[in-house]
C-alpha cells in the first residue's frame, strides 16, 4: 500500500495552508505592532517644529516668514542629511540584531554617533551663516534677517537630533518601540508649555521658539539615553562605552552604507522644495506657492503612515536576513505592499471625499479653496504611489542596497520628475498641476524600478550577504581588539 495516498496528500496540504496562514498572520501582527508606534514617533517629532512655528505665528507675518524660512532651511540642509545618514544603522544594526550579535549594535550605533556629531559641525557653521546664504539665494533682507537669528539658535538642535536618530535606529532594530513612542509623547508634551514660556515670557519673542525646539530634543535624547543604560531590554545590545567605535579602519563600513542613505532621503526631499521655489516663477506666484505649499504640508502629514510602514519593514528585513531566514524576509516584504496599498486606498478616499472643503483648513480666498479642490485628486494618486515607494525604500535599506536606491532617487526625480514638471508647467502652462504632476511622474519611475529590483531579488543570496556583513564586522572589531 502506498503512503502518499490521496488522502494523506490532501492533509499535509491542509497542513501546509494551515501554517502559512498562521505566518502570514503573524507577520501582519509584526508589522503593525512596529508601524503604529513609529508613526506616533514620527508625527510627535514633526509636531516640535510645528509647534514652534504656530506659537511664533501669532507675534506677526515677518515672525512667522522667517521662521517658516529657517525652519524650511534647516530641513533641507540638515535634519534630512542626518536622518539619510543614520539610516544605515537599519542595515548594520537590524541584520546584527538578526544575527544575535548583539554587542555590535552598541558599537554601531556609537560609531554613527561619532561620525553623525562629526558632520553636524559643518551644518552648524552653515546654519550660523543662514542669512547671508539666504541673501546669496535672493530672499527678502528684512525675513532673511529674522530666519538667520533664528537658525543660529536651532544649531544646539543638529547635535541632539543626530543623537536621536540614532537611539531611535538602535532601539527600532531591536523592537523596542514603546519607549520611542512615550519618550516623543512625553518631550511634545512639554514642548508646548515651555514654547509658550520662552516666546510670550521669556522676552526672546520668535527666537524663544528656536531655543525651546533645543531643550526638547535634548530632554527627548536624554530620556532614550537614560532608557538604554538602564533598561533590561538593552543589557545585551549596550555594553557601555567600545574604543571599538573609535577604530578609523571600521569607519568605511557605516560610510558605505551612510552616504548613499543620505543620498536617498535628500534627492527625493530636495526635488519637493525645489517644486515650491519653481512655482515661485509661475505666472501667479502668490496664488501658486500658497497651493503648492498647501499640498506639500498635507502630503507631507500623510506621508508619516508610510514612512511607519518603512520602518517596520526595514526591522523586519534586516532582523530575517541577518537570522538567516529569506523565506520570511520575502513574506514580510509581500505583506508590507498589501498594506501600503490599502492605507493608500483608504487615505486617497478621504482626500477626494474632503477636497472641496480642505482648502478651507489653511484660507479663506474662493480661488485658492477651488484651486486646492483640483489638485487634491492628482495628490491622492501621488499619495498611492509614495506609499508604495515608501516601504520599497524600507526593504532597500534593510537589505543594505542603499547604493541602488540613491541611483533610483536620482534617475526618477533629476533625469524623469524635474524636467516633467519644468515641461508641464512652463512649456504646455498647466501651472502648479504642472509640477505635481511632475512629481507624480518621478514617483511612478521611483515605484516601478524599486519594484522590479525587489521582485528579482535573490532572497537566498540576500541572506547570505547579510552575514558576510554582518561577520565582516565581528572580524574587524576582533582584528583592532
Amino acid at each position: 500500500m502506498s503512503l502518499h495516498s490521496p488522502l494523506v496528500d490532501e492533509e499535509t496540504k491542509r497542513i501546509n495552508k494551515e501554517e502559512d496562514r498562521r505566518e502570514l498572520i503573524a507577520e501582519v501582527t509584526k508589522q503593525l505592532w512596529l508601524s503604529g508606534p513609529l508613526i506616533s514617533v514620527t508625527l510627535l517629532n514633526f509636531g516640535i517644529n510645528l509647534i514652534s512655528v504656530m506659537f511664533v505665528g501669532h507675534l506677526g507675518e515677518l515672525a512667522l516668514s522667517g521662521a517658516s524660512m529657517a525652519t524650511s532651511f534647516a530641513t533641507v540642509t540638515g535634519f534630512s542629511l542626518l536622518v539619510g545618514m543614520a539610516s544605515a544603522l537599519d542595515t548594520l544594526c537590524g541584520q546584527s540584531y538578526g544575527a544575535k550579535q548583539y554587542r555590535m549594535l552598541g558599537v554601531h550605533m556609537q560609531r554613527a554617533m561619532l561620525i553623525l556629531m562629526i558632520v553636524a559641525i559643518p551644518l552648524a557653521v552653515i546654519w550660523a551663516n543662514t542669512r547671508s546664504i539666504l541673501i546669496l539665494l535672493g530672499q527678502d533682507p528684512e525675513i532673511s534677517a529674522v530666519a538667520g537669528n533664528y537658525a543660529k539658535l536651532m544649531v544646539p538642535c543638529l547635535f541632539a537630533y543626530g543623537l536621536l536618530q540614532c537611539l531611535n535606529r538602535f532601539l527600532q532594530t531591536q523592537n523596542i518601540v514603546f519607549p520611542m513612542m512615550f519618550s516623543s509623547a512625553v518631550t511634545t508634551l512639554l514642548h508646548l508649555p515651555l514654547c509658550w514660556f520662552m516666546v510670550y515670557k521669556s522676552g526672546l519673542g520668535g527666537r524663544g521658539a528656536a531655543v525651546a525646539n533645543s531643550i526638547s530634543y535634548w530632554i527627548n535624547v536624554t530620556i532614550l539615553a537614560l532608557y538604554v543604560k538602564f533598561s533590561p531590554s538593552c543589557k545585551k545590545t549596550w555594553l557601555g562605552f567600545s574604543k571599538d567605535a573609535l577604530a578609523l579602519n571600521n569607519i568605511p563600513i557605516f560610510l558605505k552604507l551612510a552616504i548613499p542613505s543620505a543620498l536617498m532621503v535628500c534627492l527625493e526631499m530636495w526635488s519637493f522644495e525645489l517644486m515650491v521655489l519653481l512655482s515661485g516663477l509661475l505666472p501667479n506666484p502668490k496664488l501658486e506657492t500658497s497651493v503648492l505649499s498647501i499640498c506639500l504640508n498635507t502630503s507631507a502629514a500623510i506621508w508619516m503612515i508610510p514612512f511607519g510602514l518603512s520602518g517596520a519593514i526595514s526591522i523586519r528585513v534586516s532582523n530575517e536576513l541577518g537570522a538567516g531566514n529569506p523565506r520570511a524576509a520575502r513574506l514580510a516584504v509581500c505583506v508590507v505592499v498589501v498594506i501600503a496599498m490599502i492605507e493608500s486606498i483608504l487615505v486617497g478616499a478621504v482626500i477626494l471625499l474632503i477636497r472641496n472643503i480642505w482648502g478651507y483648513a489653511y484660507s479663506n480666498e474662493e480661488e485658492v479653496v477651488k484651486y486646492v479642490a483640483t489638485m487634491l485628486p492628482i495628490l491622492a494618486v501621488s499619495n498611492f504611489l509614495d506609499g508604495l515607494q515608501c516601504v520599497l525604500s524600507g526593504t532597500a535599506r534593510g537589505c543594505g542596497w542603499q547604493k541602488i536606491g540613491a541611483y533610483v532617487n536620482l534617475g526618477a526625480y533629476y533625469l524623469v520628475g524635474i524636467p516633467a514638471a519644468i515641461l508641464l508647467a512652463f512649456v504646455l502652462h498647466i501651472g502648479g498641476k504642472g509640477l505635481w504632476l511632475g512629481i507624480t511622474c518621478a514617483l511612478i519611475t521611483q515605484v516601478f524600478a524599486l519594484m522590479i529590483i525587489t521582485i528579482r531579488t535573490d532572497w537566498e543570496k540576500e541572506a547570505n550577504k547579510a552575514t558576510d556583513r554582518v561577520n565582516d564586522s565581528i572580524t574587524t572589531e576582533s582584528l583592532v581588539s
